[in-house]
């Protein structure tokens, strides 16, 4: 299932010293590369809407229980330094006091993480465009496209003159094929586009920007769709058809058996974030699967899952973001007559 072993690493603290923004660290992919960037020894702003300390403005995901606060207590215990901050991304005004904040304390910011979503709530998969929810549909791109424009606006400028920095919008899928919902496919596509956009703009900089997706992701709402934990997961294997997907979701039990935990991705924002050639990736869109075989990176179980290889096996082959698709890219009619914007 795409799932090679390989030796159980011990994290080393090649990230010490660094200054990093999870947002969008509650839960999920956020809160598995809040963790791995505290086993490389990072200090690791975690930030979301999900707090302890409830207000009317501030009310958590519905049926959630995960909080930043408990985010940045897994990134100490991991090694690092969490400093949880509540924020909505969505408010210019909040992205604006925090970045202010991370000024203030550490002079600048060495890696930012694109990855509030908060969509899984607003996607109606298999249904046509103009049978979906419109308002939630727009909504889901103000929450998942507008906020990562709005931080990396503001946060950005923290990044410059620091010697290597480098920018990750979390997508999903290392391709450009269609993603079954209009509004979702917008959303992850258009992260993908603004990590290569502002690549471009930073070409001269020194700040790198890639996005980057998981694969079937072990996130705790996953967890709980098959009623399994992490540390029992792979039981999930043994229920029902195991190759039967449900009819709005991929939710086949046996293709969970392919899935990664949340640390798995996180592991790959590590390895890109301490290459000394990171620049060189800038402006385009990687796996974590991928890039474990690169960078010799494992899951929290010592293997390398590989979703790639494995839906290709199934599902059939696909084609992927590769060196003739972003030949398309570069050199653009703007930058051919405009070669020296930025």
């Amino acid at each position: 299932m795409g799932m090679a072993a390989a030796p159980k690493q011990v994290p080393k603290k090649v990230l010490q010293g660094k200054i990093a923004l999870v947002a969008g660290a509650t839960r999920g992919a956020g809160r598995g590369i809040a963790i791995a960037l505290g086993e490389a020894g990072a200090t690791v702003y975690c930030t979301g809407r999900s707090s302890r300390k409830r207000t009317q403005r501030w009310v958590p995901t519905p049926g959630r229980p995960e909080t930043i606060e408990e985010t940045a207590e897994l990134v100490s215990a991991a090694g690092g330094r969490g400093i949880a901050v509540r924020a909505d991304h969505t408010k210019p005004s909040d992205v604006k006091k925090l970045v202010a904040t991370i000024k203030r304390r550490h002079k600048g910011l060495d890696i930012l993480v694109n990855d509030v979503w908060g969509g899984d709530a607003l996607t109606e998969f298999g249904k046509t465009f103009w049978t979906v929810n419109l308002d939630n549909g727009l909504r889901m791109l103000k929450q998942a496209i507008h906020s990562h424009i709005i931080t990396s606006h503001y946060a950005v400028p923290l990044m410059l003159g620091r010697g290597r920095g480098i920018i990750f919008e979390i997508t999903d899928g290392d391709a450009f094929y269609y993603r079954g919902n209009l509004f979702y496919d917008l959303v992850k596509i258009s992260v993908i586009r603004l990590a290569f956009a502002m690549a471009r703009e930073l070409r001269k900089r020194d700040v790198a920007s890639v996005a980057l997706t998981p694969g079937f992701l072990r996130s705790e709402r996953v967890l709980e769709h098959f009623g399994v934990s992490e540390v029992n997961w792979k039981k999930a294997g043994k229920k029902g058809n195991i190759n039967q997907n449900s009819t709005d979701q991929n939710d086949a039990p046996a293709d969970f058996m392919a899935s990664e935990s949340p640390r798995y991705i996180g592991r790959a924002v590590v390895a890109l974030a301490a290459d000394p050639k990171v620049k060189e990736k800038s402006g385009r869109v990687f796996s974590s699967w991928g890039l474990a075989r690169e960078y010799g990176f494992t899951d929290l179980d010592g293997t390398q899952p590989h979703w790639g290889d494995y839906a290709r096996k199934k599902y059939g082959k696909y084609k992927i973001c590769d060196e003739r698709f972003y030949s398309y890219w570069v050199p653009g009619l703007v930058e051919l007559i405009f070669p020296d914007w930025f």
